[in-house]
């Protein structure tokens, strides 16, 4: 069974920096591709950021440059470091998770940017 445990988020004003982490319990296997999105308020789910299982990174243009990916194939970790965030980064943010076209998803955490 596949569950995926994310920590970190809060409250920051613009320009901080925040970290969040997602750890995937697993029976054994690892996933083709992790990563983040987010949901900001009143609108649809959005891709953040993604890593292919062999080093492949894709981050959406409204981050690129401010978020960093990494990923850990052996212990299925994946972490967000967020730099000079804006309001618009206000969202709550899901691991993400996906395998032989099948798609797993944390919990949530709620990232608030406001001054």
């Amino acid at each position: 069974q596949v569950q995926l445990v994310q920590s970190g988020g809060g409250l920051v004003q613009p320009g901080e920096s925040l970290k969040l982490s997602c750890t995937a319990s697993t029976s054994g296997f690892s996933f083709e591709t992790m990563g983040w999105y987010r949901q900001p308020p009143g609108k649809q789910r959005e891709m953040v950021a993604l890593a292919k299982r062999y080093g492949s990174r894709i981050y959406a243009d409204s981050v690129k440059g401010r978020f960093t990916m990494s990923r850990d194939n052996v212990k299925n970790t994946v972490t967000l470091e967020m730099n000079s965030l804006k309001f618009e980064d206000t969202a709550v943010y899901f691991c993400f998770a996906e395998l032989s076209r099948t798609n797993y998803w944390g919990q949530g955490t709620q990232v608030t940017v406001s001054s």
